[in-house]
């Protein structure tokens, strides 16, 4: 019975360790590390900075919830998705997304509108 109970907990810690090295996804702007969160709203204004930042020797980084995360490599993050918002998926290391993709985040909020037919 103990070996059973043993092998049970080894095995569950196995899927748990599984579960915590697997990829998440972070949602946020791509801002850059001479601004940081200085970016955290998506604009043509933070586009054009980003990438004139970028170009200068900055590295591009992920603005979410208030934080700042590296992004590595800079090679996966695409100088369209400078200043918008994105989805970086990958392993967080410290302060730093070691990054498996990034694709770009939802452009807007989706709204239903209602009309009224006069006097119904």
């Amino acid at each position: 019975m103990m070996k059973k109970v043993t092998l049970l907990f080894g095995g569950l810690l196995l899927m748990s360790c599984m579960a915590w090295g697997a990829d998440k996804t972070w949602s946020g702007v791509i801002s850059d590390s001479s601004c940081g969160t200085k970016h955290a709203t998506a604009s043509a204004d933070a586009a054009a900075c980003v990438a004139k930042c970028v170009s200068g020797g900055g590295k591009y980084v992920l603005t979410s919830k208030g934080k700042v995360y590296q992004l590595d490599p800079q090679d996966k993050v695409s100088s369209d998705l400078a200043g918008k918002k994105a989805k970086v998926t990958g392993t967080l290391d410290g302060e730093t997304i070691k990054v498996s993709a990034v694709t770009a985040g939802p452009t807007g909020k989706l709204r239903l509108r209602h009309s009224k037919k006069a006097g119904a």
